[in-house]
C-alpha cells in the first residue's frame, strides 16, 4: 500500500499530466521615449486633423468591404508633434529597432531607417503588405520572425512587414501596432481577407502574458524629450495609477468601432455641454513628416497630440472659454484673465466621470517657442475635428488626454479603461 503523501503526489502528476499547467511571466513593462519633434506653424493642428482624417476613412473603408481602397489622405504636414518611441528586436539573435508605438493601427514592421536584418529564424511568406498613415505609408513583404519585446517577452511566429518603401519615417524604423486585430485586415496581398494577429495577440495566445491587455502609462512634461512613458504586457502596473480602473465597452458606432473607440460625453464646468454622449476614439496613432528640431536632429512622428471635437462641439468649447484662433500656431490662445476662469472639462465615460483640470487644457508653457509661439502666451490643446458630431467619429482622445490618465485596451473584454495617475490635477503646464 502506498503512503498516503505518495499516492497524494501520484495523483497530482497524474493530474498535471493531463491538463499541462501554463506558466506565464506577466505583466511584462517596456519603457518608452516621449519626443517632442515640432518646429514650423500650425503642426499640431495641421497633423491632427490629418491624422484624423485618416483614421475615420479607413474605418469607412471597413464599413463598405472594400479592402482594396487605400484610405490615403494626401495633405500636406510640415512635421511632427508627439512621439512615443520603444527599443524592440527583431530576429534571432536580435537586431533591436526603434519602433513607433501605435494604438490606432495594427501591424508592426520594421525597415524605414535601419534595414532588416534576416537570420535563422526569419521565412518569407507569398504576400506582399502596405499600410497608409494620414500623410505616411509604407508597403513591402511580410515575413514571419521573432520579435523580442523584453528579455522575458519574446514571441515566436509574427508576422511583420518589412518595409521596400516608406514615407514620412526618417529618424524611426518602423511602428509596433497594438490596435485592434481588424485594422489588418486588407493589409495584405493576395490574402487580402486574412487578419494578422498583432504582437499581443501572439503573446497571449502563445501563454507569454496572462491576459491580452496593455496598460500604457504616459506622463506630461516640459521637456523636448524624456523617457516618462511605459506600456506593460498582459496586465497594469498599479504604481503607475491611483484608485482603480473604470472599464468602458468598445463602441459599437462605426466608424469608430474599428478602433480602440468608445462612446463619451464632455461637459465644461458645471452646467456646459460641450458633447452629448457620441463615438470617438482613444488613439496614441501614428502620421509622418519631416521636420528639424535646433537644425541638430531630423525626426518623424506619431499619434493624436491633442484632444480633437466635433466642429460643433468645438465650437461650444469656443465659446465657453474666450479663445480665439492663434495665428502663428494654429492652437487657441487665451488671456491670463480667462485662464484664471478657465473651468474643468469632464468627460463621462460609461457612467464614471473623470475631470480634466484647466491646467490640463494648456499646451505647456515651457515649449512655446517649440511650435513658434510666443513665450508668455497661453495656448489650449483643444483642436477642431472638422466634421460635425453625430457621424460616429465625434472626438479623438490624444495624447494630452492620456498623459492625464492611465489606459487600457483589453482585446479579451472588448473594452477600454481608464484611472486617474498622480499627474491627472498636476500643474505640469
Amino acid at each position: 500500500m502506498f503512503p498516503v503523501s505518495m499516492l497524494s503526489t501520484l495523483l497530482l502528476a497524474l493530474a498535471v499530466s493531463a491538463n499541462p499547467i501554463v506558466i506565464r511571466d506577466s505583466p511584462v513593462t517596456l519603457p518608452l521615449a516621449r519626443r517632442l519633434n515640432v518646429t514650423s506653424i500650425h503642426n499640431l493642428v495641421r497633423h491632427d486633423v490629418a491624422r484624423a482624417k485618416a483614421l475615420r476613412a479607413r474605418g469607412e473603408v471597413k464599413v463598405s468591404g472594400d479592402f482594396h481602397v487605400d484610405a490615403i489622405i494626401n495633405e500636406q504636414v510640415d512635421n511632427q508633434a508627439v512621439t512615443y518611441i520603444a527599443s524592440v528586436g527583431v530576429g534571432s539573435p536580435p537586431t533591436s529597432y526603434s519602433l513607433l508605438i501605435d494604438t490606432g493601427s495594427s501591424n508592426t514592421w520594421v525597415g524605414a531607417t535601419k534595414a532588416y536584418a534576416k537570420t535563422s529564424t526569419s521565412v518569407q511568406t507569398s504576400d506582399r503588405v502596405s499600410v497608409t498613415y494620414g500623410s505616411g505609408s509604407f508597403s513591402g513583404t511580410e515575413f514571419i520572425d521573432t520579435v523580442t519585446i523584453t528579455p522575458s517577452l519574446v514571441i515566436t511566429d509574427q508576422s511583420i512587414g518589412v518595409a521596400t518603401r516608406s514615407q514620412g519615417f526618417q529618424g524611426t524604423d518602423g511602428i509596433l501596432g497594438i490596435g485592434p486585430v481588424d485594422l489588418t485586415l486588407g493589409t495584405l496581398s493576395p490574402s487580402s481577407n486574412t487578419l494578422i494577429p498583432t504582437v499581443t495577440d501572439n503573446a497571449f495566445s502563445q501563454g507569454l502574458i496572462s491576459a491580452n491587455e496593455i496598460g500604457i502609462s504616459f506622463e506630461p512634461t516640459n521637456s523636448l524629450e524624456v523617457m516618462n512613458g511605459e506600456l506593460t504586457w498582459g496586465g497594469t502596473d498599479s504604481t503607475k495609477f491611483t484608485g482603480s480602473i473604470s472599464f468602458a465597452p468598445l463602441t459599437k458606432t462605426s466608424p469608430a468601432s474599428f478602433f480602440w473607440g468608445i462612446d463619451q460625453s464632455i461637459r465644461y464646468g458645471a452646467s456646459t455641454t460641450i458633447l452629448s454622449t457620441n463615438a470617438g476614439i482613444v488613439d496614441t496613432g501614428k502620421l509622418a513628416g519631416p521636420f528639424r528640431i535646433n537644425t541638430s536632429k531630423l525626426l518623424f512622428e506619431t499619434g493624436t497630440t491633442l484632444l480633437l471635437l466635433a466642429s460643433d462641439a468645438f465650437a461650444r468649447y469656443l465659446s465657453a472659454t474666450g479663445a480665439v484662433q492663434d495665428q502663428a500656431t494654429g492652437l487657441l490662445r487665451i488671456t491670463s484673465a480667462q485662464f484664471a476662469n478657465l473651468q474643468s472639462l469632464f468627460f463621462t465615460i460609461n457612467g464614471v466621470t473623470f475631470e480634466f483640470t484647466a491646467n490640463a487644457q494648456l499646451w505647456p508653457r515651457a515649449l512655446n517657442t517649440a511650435i513658434g509661439g510666443t513665450t508668455n502666451n497661453i495656448y489650449l490643446i483643444v483642436g477642431n475635428l472638422g466634421t460635425p458630431s453625430g457621424e460616429g467619429f465625434d472626438f479623438i482622445n490624444g495624447y494630452a488626454f492620456l498623459e492625464r490618465f492611465y489606459s487600457v485596451f483589453d482585446t479579451t473584454n472588448h473594452r477600454v479603461g481608464f484611472a486617474n495617475t498622480p499627474f491627472t490635477t498636476a500643474t505640469t503646464n
